[in-house]
């Protein structure tokens, strides 16, 4: 059996969006981000979008989106940044990278945000049924803990899953 790999995300904002936009620091600005506005649907001040800054800077992963500019009520836009932690030494940049994405991918599947409907079409598989995220500080509207295992498709196999008693139950004849 796999390890559980426990991944802990300590959320800081909200910013406004041209704030966030400076968070450039080469060394500590990379992670996870929540976009907050207006969804002609969902109504104001509502989760519009989780995405990731891997292999750039937050500041500079935002100013490539453009949520300040399309967002009908724009001044309102709020973008809270999660950067990841724990007691263990900064890993390297690829088990960093690594990370980031396995947080992006379960904390879109579990709380499926308005505008990340090209991330809702990723298939998880089972190399994410291992993963856990805990939030922590101003994680905003997303759950204090997300396990992988509620998300993966694992159970929705023929590997051997089945309901308690199902085993021994006899097999019936026709």
């Amino acid at each position: 059996m796999k390890e559980e790999l426990h991944l802990h995300v300590e959320w800081v904002g909200p910013y406004t969006y041209e704030a966030a936009e400076k968070l450039r620091d080469e060394y500590i600005d990379y992670g996870v981000y929540q976009i907050y506005g207006s969804h002609p649907v969902y109504g104001s001040d509502v989760l519009l979008y989780i995405g990731k800054a891997d292999k750039q800077t937050l500041g500079f992963r935002l100013s490539q989106e453009f949520w300040g500019i399309y967002n009908k009520d724009s001044s309102n836009v709020a973008v809270y940044v999660g950067r990841l932690s724990g007691y263990e030494e900064t890993p390297s940049d690829k088990i960093w990278s690594h990370h980031i994405s396995l947080v992006e991918r379960l904390l879109i599947s579990a709380h499926c945000p308005a505008a990340n409907s090209s991330g809702l079409n990723i298939e998880f598989g089972k190399d994410i049924h291992s993963v856990h995220v805990l939030n922590w500080g101003r994680f905003r509207d997303l759950l204090p803990e997300v396990s992988g295992a509620r998300y993966s498709d694992k159970y929705y196999s023929d590997d051997g899953y089945s309901q308690y008693g199902q085993s021994q139950r006899p097999v019936s004849e026709s």
